[in-house]
């Protein structure tokens, strides 16, 4: 396992989107959902699908995320939706998984873009911890780079609605019953 560091502080970078919240269910079980991306249409309205990749696009057989696995996160829908986006209301990207860390209930994955990171770099970790008896989730995406600027006027509100929707998400598909 390929070991990242801590995760960036949200004044690191250009901006920012973050979300916690406290599910009601086991945290081995949320971290369960949270990997099995073969779910994500069921539950997350806003990172409908995540599939591990190939260099070259091709869908690996094995969907089990590993740190220096290529995952496609498509679609992402802007504003998140669990029906189909409106009109130019989704995008996709391609990231770099840097982390799972099944030991410490983390994840982190960056851009794998073809711009160098000063145009654009974004860093996304997603932690689960114990708060109060209940497993808490946190996750941070902090953008870097000029184009990060033309993100957050375009896309900030929506992407933290959408970080926050994903959240609401898993606290309810943790929650209910059945799963």
């Amino acid at each position: 396992m390929v070991s990242a560091p801590i995760p960036p502080l949200s004044s690191s970078g250009v901006f920012s989107v973050a979300h916690s919240i406290l599910i009601n269910a086991p945290r081995e079980k949320v971290w369960d959902v949270l990997l099995d991306f073969k779910s994500y249409k069921e539950w997350n309205p806003f990172g409908r699908g995540q599939t591990i990749v190939s260099a070259t696009g091709v869908t690996l057989a094995d969907q089990t995320p590993a740190a220096g696995d290529l995952m496609l996160i498509s679609p992402i829908n802007i504003p998140p939706t669990m029906g189909e986006p409106r009109f130019m209301g989704s995008l996709s990207i391609t990231v770099l998984v840097m982390s799972i860390d099944h030991e410490n209930y983390r994840a982190a994955w960056v851009s794998s873009s073809r711009l160098p990171k000063w145009v654009l770099f974004v860093e996304r970790w997603q932690s689960l911890t114990i708060e109060r008896g209940q497993t808490k989730y946190e996750s941070i995406e902090v953008f870097h780079g000029i184009l990060a600027y033309i993100c957050s006027f375009f896309l900030g509100k929506n992407l933290n609605l959408g970080i926050k929707a994903m959240a609401e998400g898993l606290r309810s598909r943790c929650e209910g019953a059945g799963v």
